[in-house]
């Protein structure tokens, strides 16, 4: 009997608690939208977070999720968690991701003046970089691009890339002779480092601490926030700060995709594109500055600075490979780049 009653108290309450609920205000979340409204973006690339890339793209994220009020969500996958740089390009071709944002070299093969982005002292500062591809240049790679299903959306900065090798200091070319070093896959890269006489190895990014390491490869090349977020100052003995080459990356998106998209949803896009470009251009500066003191304040790799009569020597000792580059593209090519009169 007691039982019987102590279960049609709880009965009663559950009632109760079920009408007020029903009755009482409910909490609107005006940010959610039905999984069939939404629109998923899936960027990939394979640098830390805490890079110029890394922090960009999560920004971009965070805007697009604010300014389409949830709409639109930009699912970042960085570190190369979802894809190798090597298989980026395939898994966009195929709808696995539909942003991607890889280093110039490569989309080299694609397109082919890209590869002068590869050659070392180009410009000495990161403005000219920026002159080429927020300009005519900028356009025409943006058009080829549309050949391989590509729409260009930006064009971002890592810095200018430093040596690391466990050898010996380079303050020469010739210092760099009979090293195994890493390096992006990349034609000009190759012949760069032909040159100097090492031997190029092309290898994944996220494989090359560990090879490193293991001292299956002796040095690589990379700008100071890379160097600084995958640690590979910790496994190595010398660096010069040589500002000897450019990397930046082109950010992507699959132009089939985009073609789907709403007018609104493309002009937020590009908008916030912009916006992002410009922080990103700005923090890839600002994070080069404080990597490197992070870098200096471990004690843990002794460092060499070129000084610019040094720079200039070496440019002059790369003087065949531009020949050889302006050869293959054209003098036209090289007269827009402003490196030819």
């Amino acid at each position: 009997m007691i039982q019987v009653r102590v279960g049609a108290f709880f009965l009663t309450c559950l009632l109760f608690l079920g009408l007020f609920a029903a009755c009482a205000p409910t909490a609107v979340d005006h940010e959610q939208v039905s999984e069939s409204d939404k629109i998923v973006i899936r960027f990939s690339h394979v640098v830390g977070e805490d890079t110029p890339k890394g922090q960009a793209a999560r920004l971009f994220a965070k805007l697009m999720k604010e300014r389409t009020n949830g709409k639109v969500e930009v699912q970042v996958f960085s570190n190369g968690s979802l894809y190798k740089d090597s298989e980026e390009l395939n898994a966009l071709a195929e709808g696995h991701v539909q942003m991607i944002a890889p280093a110039l070299s490569k989309l080299s093969n694609l397109v082919p003046e890209l590869g002068a982005f590869d050659l070392p002292y180009l410009y000495s500062d990161l403005d000219g970089y920026h002159r080429v591809f927020d300009g005519q240049i900028g356009q025409a790679i943006a058009r080829k691009l549309e050949k391989h299903n590509m729409l260009l959306l930006a064009a971002w900065d890592s810095g200018f890339k430093q040596f690391t090798n466990n050898l010996r200091p380079i303050r020469e070319p010739q210092d760099m002779a009979g090293l195994t070093m890493r390096i992006m896959p990349s034609a000009v890269l190759g012949q760069q480092f032909n040159l100097l006489q090492v031997r190029p190895i092309e290898m994944n990014f996220n494989d090359v601490y560990l090879a490193l390491e293991q001292g299956k490869i002796q040095g690589q090349e990379n700008t100071i926030s890379n160097i600084y977020s995958k640690r590979f100052y910790k496994v190595q003995n010398y660096m010069t700060l040589s500002d000897h080459g450019y990397l930046g990356y082109l950010v992507v998106i699959d132009r089939t995709f985009w073609n789907r998209l709403p007018a609104g949803v493309q002009s937020v896009i590009l908008e916030t594109m912009r916006e992002v470009t410009n922080w990103e251009r700005t923090q890839a500066v600002k994070l080069e500055q404080a990597k490197l003191q992070e870098i200096y304040n471990c004690r843990c790799i002794q460092i060499e600075r070129l000084t610019e009569t040094q720079k200039a020597k070496w440019k002059q000792f790369y003087q065949p490979l531009y020949a050889d580059m302006q050869q293959r593209l054209g003098q036209d090519f090289f007269r827009e780049l402003n490196l030819t009169p």
